[in-house]
């Protein structure tokens, strides 16, 4: 991923208005992916930004974070919601 592309988590969570112990929340449950640096620091892709909005409005009206899951990995491979 080149570097113009990736997001720090700080960003995501700026960007989202979502907190950062929420994108490592959501990472550990599969929800989201990022890649780790030289450094071991975690890189986002731009695409999360509206995964992360997606699963902000699905969790607004009620649908579960296991129902939600299920329905991004049923996507296709690389295909952004």
């Amino acid at each position: 991923m080149a570097a113009a592309t990736e997001l720090t988590v700080g960003q995501v969570a700026a960007r989202s208005g979502v907190a950062v112990s929420a994108l490592h929340f959501y990472e550990a449950r599969g929800l989201i992916r990022s890649h780790r640096t030289s450094g071991n620091q975690r890189r986002y892709g731009r695409d999360v930004l509206r995964r992360v909005a997606i699963i902000r409005i699905a969790q607004e009206v009620g649908i579960s974070l296991a129902e939600i899951g299920a329905a991004l990995e049923s996507l296709p491979e690389g295909r952004t919601p």
